[in-house]
């Protein structure tokens, strides 16, 4: 079994108490409208460093239904839409190697809701913090089955949240 050591704890301590890189506020749906959340992104030296936490998902009651949500960076860079979807404009997930799902740029691992609060991190190298500037970061109302082509079958777009630039504060 891995145990983290002092340094490493230390190191990713060290990481947090930093400004991130870049940051996407989140916002709920018209259907959805009390969801909201951050995401931070810390460029390091070898990934990039995914810290999200969001507040008000839909939630179950029963102890053995809690819910699991698709989590995205999609290649639209606005949270717009229309009535049917109103983040229509978020476009596919992020993908610029054209890879077949879930090898896309933009896939991320699911968050677990739990009653209604999600936190999560993550390391990727499959994006500098500087490629998804200005792209969005999409929840859906259902969790990514990881074969459907081409994004998951995850359903609703529930949240949204424009990917900003935070390196020029």
């Amino acid at each position: 079994m891995f145990l983290a050591s002092h340094y490493q704890l230390q190191y990713l301590s060290d990481i947090l108490k930093k400004s991130p890189d870049a940051i996407a506020w989140i916002f709920g749906s018209p259907a959805f409208p009390d969801i909201r959340g951050f995401v931070y992104f810390y460029q390091l030296y070898n990934g990039v460093l995914l810290v999200a936490e969001i507040s008000n998902l839909p939630h179950s009651e029963g102890s053995c239904e809690s819910r699991i949500f698709g989590f995205h960076i999609h290649e639209g860079r606005t949270c717009t839409g229309n009535s049917q979807d109103p983040f229509a404009d978020t476009g596919m997930h992020y993908n610029p190697n054209n890879c077949l799902h879930p090898h896309h740029a933009g896939d991320l691992p699911p968050l677990f809701g739990n009653d209604g609060l999600a936190f999560q991190s993550v390391f990727t190298n499959r994006f500098s913090v500087n490629q998804i500037i200005g792209h969005t970061v999409v929840i859906h109302v259902s969790p990514d089955d990881f074969v459907t082509q081409p994004s998951g079958n995850s359903g609703l777009k529930i949240a949204c949240g424009q990917i900003n630039d935070c390196s020029n504060r």
